[in-house]
């Protein structure tokens, strides 16, 4: 895109920064519309598990539900408590959505779609995502209400937890692949189970990392059954409890890209990406960006799945299964798998 400004007859430097911006826009605009059709999704999903119509009035076949929410709260007033911190409680959910978006800088929707094709891709994901807790501690402090505070406290917990988890089955895929670039990650899986099926998730020692990988994105992202974050029973709808207006739709969009994020990395890290399930010829005259996108919305069927019929964990419930079950096996696993790939190499 470079080159096509620059043909157009601008300098480098300007070509480079409109061919910046033009691939943030690309990817940031159908983010948005795409979080506001899958809270729509989402709410339908439910709906169908729990024999109920879900959102059919606005628009045809309730199409129009979520823009219509998002012009409800765009109208409403944005009311900041007298006892908060003004200057933090206005940066967090800022803060929370711009954390949000910058994790999409290195995800590839084909082998050429991508804005930064770096070679810690996997690493700056890792690290990026990290610091969304930032948003939702500080927006539990400065609301200065103690149920904001407690569940801030839980959700700063409850990230770091699985993020552990979550780091030992990343190293097991990179293991496989021999490099953190998420491009050179999917290639890695062609025709990696039986010479035809292009996934990770078929070979005996990584189908359990999917598994806990799974999990730990539902963790990772509050979503049922480990929504302690935002139990309404306990904590009046959790760290946002005091927000209202535009603020709280970014802590709301921000909430949904990160679960995008988390369904494009179960398709990207096991499920081959936009590599077609098979590595057959015809199947490749489909672009990849149909593939992954396809693959990312079964993965968010499966979210929304699992939060219709499966119940809330107990706030200990959650630490055990983090530290208990899955960092240990996660760890074990990071030994099986290295001795495993060291046995394999010598023996080839």
């Amino acid at each position: 895109m470079t080159e096509f400004f620059q043909y157009l007859g601008l300098n480098y430097e300007w070509s480079w920064f409109l061919a910046t911006l033009s691939g943030v826009l690309l990817i940031a605009l159908p983010l948005m519309l795409s979080v506001a059709m899958i809270i729509y999704t989402d709410r339908k999903i439910w709906a169908a598990i729990n024999l109920r119509r879900g959102p059919n009035v606005v628009g045809p076949f309730g199409l129009l539900q979520s823009f219509a929410d998002g012009l409800k709260v765009f109208l409403q007033e944005t009311i900041v408590p007298s006892a908060a911190n003004r200057g933090l409680f206005l940066i967090a959910p800022i803060l929370t959505f711009s954390v949000a978006l910058l994790s999409w800088a290195v995800v590839p929707f084909s082998a050429t779609a991508v804005l930064a094709d770096i070679n810690v891709g996997l690493l700056y994901i890792l690290a990026i995502s990290s610091l969304g807790v930032y948003g939702v501690v500080i927006s539990g402090w400065a609301s200065n209400s103690k149920y904001p505070f407690f569940s801030a406290m839980r959700a700063a917990a409850q990230m770091i937890s699985y993020e552990v988890s979550i780091g030992f089955i990343l190293v097991c895929v990179v293991l496989f692949a021999g490099s953190f670039n998420l491009n050179e990650i999917i290639m890695a899986q062609k025709g990696f189970g039986l010479g035809v099926i292009n996934a990770y998730v078929v070979h005996p020692l990584l189908f359990p990392m999917w598994v806990m990988f799974f999990i730990s994105s539902l963790a990772e992202t509050a979503r049922v059954p480990f929504d302690l974050t935002e139990a309404e029973s306990e904590l009046v709808a959790g760290y946002q409890t005091e927000y209202s207006s535009m603020s709280f739709a970014l802590f709301w969009l921000g909430e949904y890209a990160n679960i995008l994020l988390m369904c494009m990395l179960n398709a990207i890290l096991f499920f081959g990406g936009w590599l077609p399930p098979f590595d057959w010829e015809p199947l490749y005259l489909i672009p990849g960006i149909v593939w992954i996108l396809l693959k990312t919305f079964i993965f968010f069927f499966m979210f929304s799945w699992v939060m219709a019929t499966v119940p809330r964990y107990r706030y200990d419930q959650l630490m055990r299964l983090g530290w208990k079950v899955f960092l240990p096996i996660s760890l074990g696993f990071v030994v099986v798998i290295s001795f495993y790939m060291m046995v394999t190499e010598y023996a080839a």
